[in-house]
């Protein structure tokens, strides 16, 4: 599996407003649990957890065959899934989003521009503790 280098130091999660943000295949049926140890590990690094965001992959519009597949290589999400996370997060004044899934350090930037602030991956979370 590849990396993704982290970008911020893991303290900017202190005290801070976090979404959490996933993607995942129609056949997760765990994603909930996923998103509740991504939840704990920010709680565990000083972050709030204010907002969860999940986008399913197969539910429509690609059908079993493209499930493992990214909607879009830049954000991983659907357009109107990242409008919907952007808009949310300046509704709550979210800090950082942190995603399920690996980020690339082109992701990072091009979803950090669009919800306005500081996107890292749950990846960075387990090597900070490393």
């Amino acid at each position: 599996m590849r990396r993704s280098p982290v970008q911020p130091p893991i303290s900017v999660l202190a005290d801070t407003g976090v979404a959490l943000v996933g993607l995942f295949s129609a056949k997760d049926k765990e994603f909930g649990a996923m998103l509740d140890v991504l939840a704990a590990s920010v709680e565990a690094h000083g972050g709030r957890v204010v907002g969860r965001h999940v986008q399913r992959r197969g539910v429509s519009h690609g059908g079993a065959a493209r499930m493992s597949v990214p909607f879009s290589r830049r954000t991983l999400l659907s357009p109107g899934k990242a409008r919907e996370i952007a808009q949310a997060c300046r509704a709550a004044e979210v800090g950082v989003v942190v995603f399920v899934n690996p980020l690339t350090k082109h992701q990072r930037a091009v979803l950090g521009d669009m919800f306005g602030c500081v996107v890292i991956s749950g990846e960075d979370l387990l090597t900070s503790g490393r």
